[in-house]
């Protein structure tokens, strides 16, 4: 599991803004619900991946329930549309309560 977070990090890391310039070391507070809402398939996927994965490191969990990540991740959209300006991290931390 801890591969799989690196690897997504990484390419969440590499993915988001490619055609502007962007600085080599970013924070996860610096993405904003309108960044995640602009990627598109399988890189929005990876975004929201991260996020749940960088909070269940946070807690140091090591299980998950996959219906549940499902609701929060529809949770965490909806969350997005309704507010595309404010902080990914801080959306999510919402939805997950």
């Amino acid at each position: 599991m801890r591969k799989t977070l690196i690897g997504l990090a990484a390419v969440l890391t590499c993915g988001v803004g490619v055609a502007q310039a962007q600085p080599v070391e970013r924070t996860t507070d610096q993405y904003t619900c309108k960044d995640i809402m602009r990627e598109t398939g399988a890189g929005r996927e990876v975004a929201v991946a991260f996020i749940h994965g960088y909070f269940l490191g946070k807690a140091s969990a090591t299980k998950f329930n996959l219906e549940v990540l499902g609701k929060q991740t529809d949770a965490f959209i909806e969350r997005c549309l309704d507010n595309p300006n404010e902080k990914a991290m801080d959306a999510m931390a919402k939805v997950k309560g």
